[in-house]
C-alpha cells in the first residue's frame, strides 16, 4: 500500500521498510508524527515534553515526535531528533507489514502478533536470510566519510537527556562486534560521548562482552567495533531483543522478519559489515584491557543507573553518514524504546513448548518486570506450576500472574478483574527467594539476583482451597444467550457517536 504525496514522492504506508526515513514518512502520512520547530535541551525541554506526552496521551496513543532544531551546550544545532517511534501497536503493525492499519490498539496488537508469528516455522524457529553485501557507492550511509583529525562527535546533536546523566549519550545505536569463533553480535548498548573521538561503552553482561573476553583470552588487545545510528525498524528490533541464540546472527533473523536480505556495506577502517541504509556509522576500536569511568545514566526502569568505575571505551577512527543525517533519542523511562512483537511471539513459542495447557502470554509496557500467562486449567496446581516455569525461564520478570483461558492477557482490565475476583493470596501465591534477575532493576540489593512472586489468579478448584462452585461470568452469559449482540453494537458504532461533540 502506498500514498502519492504532493512532491511526487511515493510513500509506502506499511512495511517492512528499508530505512528509518521510509518508516518515518509513513508515520507522518498516517498522522502519527508531531513536528516541533525547536526545543532548548539546555533546559531539558525535550525530556520534559517526552514525559508530558506520555502522561497526557498514554503509551499507545502518543505520536512520535520530531524536533527540527535543538539547543545543546549553548549551541543551536540542526536535527532532526526523533523519539517515541514505536509507541503504539498500530505503528508496530506498520513496521512489520500488517496490511490493514486501524486506530484500535488491541486489534493492532493481535494483528501484529499474528503477522510476526507467521514469520517463524512450525517449530517456532525464526527464519533467516543472510545479509546482502552492496557496493559502497550504493550505500546511503557512505554519503559523507570523515576520518583522522576531522572526526568530531560533538558536531552531531547527541542529547544529555537527564540532568544527572554523566554527559551526552548515544542511546539507540546498534553496536556491532564480529568474531571468527562467535560470529556477529548486534545489540543496543549505551555510549557516553566523552570527547571528540572517544565513547564510553556499557556492554557488561551482554553477548558483546563475551566476544571481548574471548578475544582477550586469545591474546588480542583490541576489537574493531561499529556503532550504527538510525537503522530500519526491524534491524533496530533485533538489536534490542534476545531472539538470537548462541551463534545466531541478528541481521540474518532481521532478514527473515523482513522477507528479504538486509543490505550491508563494509566499514572504512575494518571488515565489519553495517546496514547500508543507516543514518550514521561510528567506526572505532575498543582497547579491551583499558577502562574508564562511565555513567551514571537514567535507565529504562525510570531510575538513575549506576556509575561504573571501570567500563570500556571506544577510540573513534571514522564516521560515515547520510547527507543531513537523522538522529534517534530514547528518553529512557518515559517513551517506549522498541517494537515488542517479536519478543512477545518468541515468548509465546517458548512457553507453548514447556508449559502444559498454555494459551497465551503478555508483558505490559507500562510495568516492566510483570508477565501475564493464561492456561486452559484442568487440574489442581497447574496455575502455580505454570508460574514457576515462567519465573525460571524469563529473568526479566519478577511478578508472574497466571489467569484462565477466558481472560485476555493483553487487556489489563480483565487481568486485574481476575486478580481481584479469582485470586486468594493464600494459598494461591508462591515466592521464589532467589532467582536470576535483570541488572537494571533498581530494587535488587544484589545485581542480577532477585526474588519473584507467582500469583495464581485462575479459578481455584476445591482441592486448592477454592469454593465448591464458581458463579457464571456475566459477559459469558451475555455472549451465550445473545450471540449477535457485539456484532450489532459494532455495526452501529459510528451511529452512536454521530451527535457527539
Amino acid at each position: 500500500m502506498s500514498l502519492a504525496m504532493s512532491e511526487g514522492q511515493n510513500i509506502q504506508l506499511t512495511g517492512p521498510y528499508d530505512s528509518l526515513r521510509d518508516y518515518i514518512a509513513a508515520l507522518e502520512a498516517r498522522g502519527r508524527l508531531l513536528r516541533i520547530k525547536e526545543m532548548d535541551q539546555d533546559q531539558y525541554e525535550a525530556t520534559g515534553f517526552a514525559y508530558r506526552l506520555i502522561e497526557k496521551c498514554g503509551h499507545y496513543e502518543a505520536p512520535a515526535f520530531l524536533i527540527e532544531r535543538i539547543k545543546i551546550n549553548g549551541r543551536w544545532m540542526d536535527g532532526p531528533i526523533i523519539s517515541n517511534l514505536y509507541g503504539g501497536w498500530d505503528t508496530e503493525a506498520m513496521a512489520f507489514g500488517v496490511e490493514t492499519i486501524t486506530e484500535d490498539q488491541h486489534d493492532m496488537y493481535r494483528a501484529t502478533l499474528k503477522k510476526v508469528k507467521s514469520l517463524a516455522d512450525d517449530q517456532g524457529q525464526w527464519k533467516k536470510i543472510k545479509p546482502e553485501l552492496i557496493e559502497r557507492h550504493s550505500a546511503p550511509c557512505k554519503d559523507v566519510v570523515i576520518t583522522g583529525d576531522d572526526v568530531d562527535l560533538f558536531q552531531f546533536p547527541w542529547l544529555k537527556s537527564n540532568p544527572k546523566d554523566a554527559g551526552q549519550y548515544i542511546n539507540t545505536a546498534s553496536v556491532i562486534l564480529e568474531d571468527p569463533e562467535l560470529g556477529r553480535n548486534v545489540a543496543i548498548n549505551r555510549c557516553q560521548v566523552k570527547s571528540k573521538n572517544k565513547l564510553g561503552l556499557n556492554i557488561k553482561g551482554q553477548d558483546g562482552f563475551t566476544i571481548l573476553m574471548t578475544k582477550l583470552k586469545r591474546g588480542e588487545r583490541t576489537a574493531k567495533v561499529a556503532v550504527v545510528q538510525g537503522v530500519d525498524p526491524i534491524v533496530f528490533t533485533m538489536s534490542c531483543s534476545k531472539l538470537a541464540g548462541p551463534g545466531d546472527d541478528e541481521l540474518e533473523i532481521a532478514g527473515g522478519l523482513r522477507g528479504k536480505p538486509v543490505e550491508v556495506v563494509k566499514c572504512e577502517t575494518s571488515d565489519i559489515l553495517v546496514p547500508a541504509h543507516a543514518e550514521l556509522v561510528i567506526e572505532g576500536e575498543i582497547p579491551i584491557d583499558q577502562k574508564e569511568e562511565e555513567g551514571p545514566f537514567a535507565e529504562v526502569y525510570g531510575y538513575l543507573g549506576q556509575l561504573i568505575p571501570q567500563n570500556f571505551i571506544i577510540n573513534v577512527k571514522a564516521i560515515t553518514h547520510r547527507h543531513n543525517p537523522w538522529f534517534i533519542n530514547a528518553f529512557s523511562g518515559a517513551t517506549k524504546l522498541r517494537p515488542k512483537a517479536p519478543t512477545e511471539a518468541d515468548n509465546y513459542f517458548k512457553y507453548k513448548k514447556i508449559i502444559p495447557n498454555f494459551v497465551d502470554c503478555y508483558s505490559p509496557d507500562e510495568a516492566m518486570g510483570i508477565t501475564i500467562l493464561s492456561i486452559d486449567k484442568r487440574f489442581p496446581g497447574e496455575g502455580l506450576a505454570a508460574g514457576q516455569i515462567g519465573a525460571t525461564s524469563d529473568f526479566f520478570s519478577k511478578v508472574i500472574i497466571v489467569v484462565d483461558k477466558d481472560v485476555d492477557v493483553s487487556r489489563l482490565t480483565q487481568v486485574l478483574h481476575a486478580v481481584g475476583s479469582r485470586w486468594q493470596p493464600h494459598p494461591a501465591t508462591m515466592f521464589i527467594k532467589k532467582a536470576r534477575g535483570i541488572t537494571l532493576d533498581p530494587s535488587t540489593p544484589v545485581r542480577r539476583l532477585t526474588s519473584k512472586i507467582i500469583i495464581d489468579a485462575t479459578k481455584q478448584l476445591p482441592e486448592e482451597g477454592g469454593p465448591d462452585s464458581w458463579p457464571a461470568v456475566s459477559r459469558q452469559l451475555l455472549e451465550e444467550h445473545c450471540p449477535d449482540v457485539f456484532n450489532l453494537v459494532d455495526d452501529k458504532w459510528s451511529d452512536y457517536w454521530k451527535d457527539f461533540d
